[in-house]
């Protein structure tokens, strides 16, 4: 099965592949919200933002799981990102 959500990925676990396309759309739309919210772009340029992001196809990728991490933490990747041009600089996962 292979993800719509602006993924190529193919997904074997098919439990885990029922729920991705609904875990997806929470995020979408929470990220976006935040994003819209702290930089005031209209909610379909958040949106854009979101899914043309790296942070994006780390979030699309199941075998990272990060469907673990809070709105707010994968918002904090996507800020790294933003600033640095690499999610993994994220305080949220170096926890320093």
């Amino acid at each position: 099965m292979l993800l719509y959500h602006g993924s190529n990925v193919e997904v074997s676990n098919p439990q885990i592949s029922d729920c991705i396309p609904y875990i997806l759309q929470f995020y979408d739309n929470e990220v976006s919200l935040l994003i819209s919210n702290k930089y005031g772009y209209p909610i379909m340029d958040s949106y854009r933002k979101f899914l043309f992001s790296n942070t994006y196809q780390m979030l699309c990728n199941p075998e990272l799981e990060m469907w673990e991490f809070s709105p707010a933490g994968i918002f904090d990747m996507w800020e790294a990102e933003l600033v640095t041009g690499e999610p993994r600089n994220s305080l949220y996962l170096r926890r320093d």
